[in-house]
């Protein structure tokens, strides 16, 4: 059976935008156990010329809730608005990508896979692409940049935290 652009997209959303729901429960328990505010943890970075955690956690969303509605439309811009700065704000983001990606219709995104996109930051930049390479080629590789350094801030803050957390719910052949 041929992979849609569908398949490709989609579960692979759902599957990390879980762990990283999971990653917000574990930062939650960190700022309790620690007396670190909400708003001191989002603000961490890996390096000072890298974004801080809560922006993050939005870039998870942008790059999976957003691009869904950017393909419908044919063009995506990203989202310009500060990243959330409590750990309820970036679980809203997640739980409105959780719920397009879930909503997401296949036939649908099979119908406009070769349909031009355009990517734009203004009047000051652009990306022609089709709705498949631009998934495929930019959306789905930032995605996992974001939650990847999401992962990677919480496990430098010293949030217990392996590479199952990462992955999240495996889909597994049924018996």
């Amino acid at each position: 059976m041929p992979l849609t652009l569908y398949d490709a997209t989609v579960p692979q959303w759902l599957q990390i935008l879980g762990s990283v729901d999971t990653l917000l429960d574990k930062a939650g328990v960190l700022c309790a156990e620690e007396g670190i505010s909400e708003g001191r943890l989002l603000e961490t970075r890996l390096a000072d010329d890298m974004l801080p955690l809560g922006y993050q956690f939005k870039s998870c969303w942008t790059h999976s809730k957003l691009a869904l509605d950017g393909v419908h439309a044919g063009q995506f811009s990203p989202d310009m608005t500060p990243y959330p700065t409590t750990l309820d704000g970036c679980r809203a983001k997640i739980a409105e990508a959780i719920a397009a990606c879930e909503a997401a219709d296949a036939d649908a995104l099979e119908g406009i896979a070769g349909n031009p996109m355009v990517f734009s930051i203004k009047d000051r930049f652009r990306l022609d692409f089709t709705v498949q390479n631009f998934l495929l080629s930019f959306s789905l590789p930032n995605f996992y940049f974001h939650a990847t350094t999401a992962y990677d801030i919480l496990r430098m803050k010293g949030v217990e935290i392996g590479k199952q957390n990462f992955l999240g719910q495996l889909r597994l052949a049924q018996a």
